[in-house]
């Protein structure tokens, strides 16, 4: 699953215990895992090796230059969703004829940047901004490709604010319009309409919702074939699981073995949009305990790290496995599951310092005995992590830390309070 282990009672990532990070470093901090990202990365190309396929890393899950800057390395394109994001892809070297442009709200200024760099493919969302990127195309002469997203309105089982597959959702046409859109715009002379895309959402659990989007959109690509239109590509976006709990969502291979079937002989390149399935579990946030504190029946372990560190749970009830760095050998957890309980442990809700009662990491979570000053690992928080993290109650956005075997470097410095000013003066 990922590259951080207890050794004897001790918390490793790859081959560095994370307690000595913290000395060095302080917390909180965001400790990353290159192995484990690598190993991610390389599992889904393999997977998918049987067709044509182009894997696009998702910048927004975790950006850091220093990680897209090895990705690339390693042969993965990219899935942008902004401005800054393309920027970030071109100061790591990405190859840049292996990006996708995703986003409902593209401004002018970030769609003539795609086009002067270009980009492989932007992926449109509506008439209205295909419309203005023939416009700007023509402005510019400048040519592209581009992928109609097309909303399949299949039930991804997410929670509300994650799904973008249904009808309701904000992304994408209806599959009833795509006909007409490739109809009335196919034909232009710089914005080549040349692909589908197709992204259900994010923290799936099942290969299903997958392969019936496929098997309602291949129908579509051919009526376009039909009806003379060259579609070369089929995205498929992201979304694919990450283990949160232990074993919990199907493998690149189990993903893979749905989806390449329906593909094989079908005369398509596939493009897929991984981000926390690459990231989720390469990362972790370490906090370190400030109070235990008993309110009423509640006992509550504060932490030094906050909502603005760390948004999911906050956000849409997202869990994550939290456990001490240091503990006992008959307290190594064996797997990472909601329902752990063993012999020894405490309920306790683990909370931050922010002045809101949303900040929480967990409740009724039954952790092993917590005292002022332990150290607890908030595991796989690789992804939507610190890319989501903010300013919020003027607290400055932690470090980040890369792990490559037995060493390890900061690849973002911990904000001081000027660095918070230095834009404001």
């Amino acid at each position: 699953m990922d590259s951080f282990n207890y050794r004897n009672g001790r918390l490793f990532a790859e081959g560095v215990d994370v307690e000595v990070i913290a000395d060095e470093v302080g917390s909180p901090v965001y400790i990353y895992s290159k192995a484990t990202f690598k190993d991610h990365l390389a599992k889904i190309q393999k997977a998918y090796s049987a067709i044509d396929t182009t894997v696009c890393y998702s910048v927004k899950a975790c950006g850091n230059i220093n990680i897209l800057r090895f990705l690339a390395e390693a042969g993965s394109g990219f899935d942008v969703v902004s401005g800054g994001e393309l920027y970030r892809v071109q100061q790591a070297g990405g190859d840049i004829s292996k990006v996708v442009y995703a986003g409902v709200g593209k401004t002018d200024k970030e769609i003539v940047e795609a086009l002067n760099a270009g980009i492989g493919y932007f992926n449109i969302e509506s008439e209205a901004e295909l419309e203005n990127l023939i416009k700007l195309a023509k402005e510019n002469n400048k040519s592209t490709k581009v992928a109609l997203r097309i909303n399949p309105d299949v039930d991804y089982k997410s929670h509300a604010y994650i799904t973008t597959g249904k009808k309701e959702n904000k992304f994408g046409v209806d599959i009833e319009c795509a006909l007409e859109v490739f109809d009335k715009y196919g034909n232009d002379k710089l914005v080549k309409l040349c692909a589908v895309h197709v992204h259900l959402g994010s923290g799936g659990k099942t290969i299903d919702p997958y392969v019936i989007a496929v098997e309602k959109i291949l129908p579509v690509i051919d009526e376009l074939r039909n009806r003379g239109h060259e579609i070369e590509t089929l995205d498929l976006g992201g979304g694919y699981g990450a283990d949160y709990e232990s074993d919990s969502v199907p493998s690149a291979v189990d993903y893979a073995a749905g989806i390449v079937p329906l593909l094989k002989g079908k005369n398509l390149k596939l493009i897929l949009e991984p981000g926390k399935s690459i990231a989720a579990n390469a990362g972790m946030l370490l906090s370190r305990v400030l109070y235990i504190k008993q309110g009423g029946e509640k006992k509550f372990a504060i932490v030094d790290a906050g909502m603005n560190d760390l948004i999911r749970p906050a956000l849409y009830g997202a869990f994550h496995f939290i456990w001490p760095t240091a503990v006992e050998m008959d307290m190594v957890p064996l797997r990472r599951v909601k329902d752990l309980d063993m012999p020894g442990c405490e309920v306790v809700d683990v909370v931050g310092p922010i002045c809101e009662s949303s900040d929480f990491f967990a409740k009724n979570r039954s952790l092993p005995v917590l005292k002022r000053g332990d150290l607890v690992a908030v595991f796989a928080a690789g992804a939507y992590g610190f890319t989501m993290s903010s300013n919020y109650n003027a607290r400055a956005r932690v470090a980040e830390v890369l792990v490559d075997g037995d060493k390890f470097t900061v690849i973002r410095k911990r904000e001081s309070y000027e660095d918070q000013l230095a834009l404001e003066r």
